[in-house]
């Protein structure tokens, strides 16, 4: 909750990704509130009482939106998937304005791998955005399991993580001063 804060009002992109990793560790948890107080919010140093209530309050309602929302194996929360929206929404209207050249010309540069993972996707196939945050998060859970990781993976996820942090740097000035972004 801390970290989720911070994360999105510093970088949307790091703020996504954080919100699937806790949806997946909710997951891994078996959406049980006692379990992850006990084995995870018991851990955190340095939380005084007042903190860690209000993060189990936190895990308690991502948990219940989780059930409400019939995510608890699969799939993204309404609040993960309405950021994801904004985020292709800016994109979109970055292409279109003439203004924003460099934003385009990242964006060709990272097209032929969208158009490579969505081929993979098969009938499976995302929103290009999205897409490209389940690349990067592919890449987050290939790195957290220890699992080798190709160099081919690895140049590919840098071309997307440096679009993707410049998509990221164009919604934290739109949201702080939309005005300036698009005169």
């Amino acid at each position: 909750m801390i970290t989720a804060s911070a994360k999105k009002r510093e970088n949307i992109a790091e703020y996504l990704l954080y919100m699937w990793q806790i949806e997946d560790l909710i997951r891994a948890y078996g959406l049980d509130i006692d379990r992850i107080d006990r084995e995870l919010l018991s851990k955190y140093e340095g939380l005084d009482a007042s903190k860690r209530k209000e993060m189990y309050g936190w895990y308690e309602s991502l948990i219940d939106m989780m059930r409400r929302e019939g995510v608890e194996k699969s799939g993204h929360l309404q609040i993960n998937r309405n950021t994801l929206a904004d985020i292709e929404d800016l994109h979109r209207r970055l292409l279109a304005d003439p203004k924003h050249a460099a934003y385009a010309n990242q964006y060709y540069a990272t097209l032929p791998l969208i158009v490579e993972l969505r081929a993979k996707a098969g009938d499976n196939r995302k929103g290009e955005i999205e897409t490209l945050f389940e690349a990067m998060y592919g890449l987050l859970l290939m790195r957290l399991q220890h699992k080798e990781v190709s160099d081919d993976t690895l140049k590919a996820t840098a071309q997307i993580s440096k679009f993707l942090a410049l998509l990221a740097s164009y919604y934290k000035k739109d949201y702080e001063d939309p005005e300036a972004l698009w005169k």
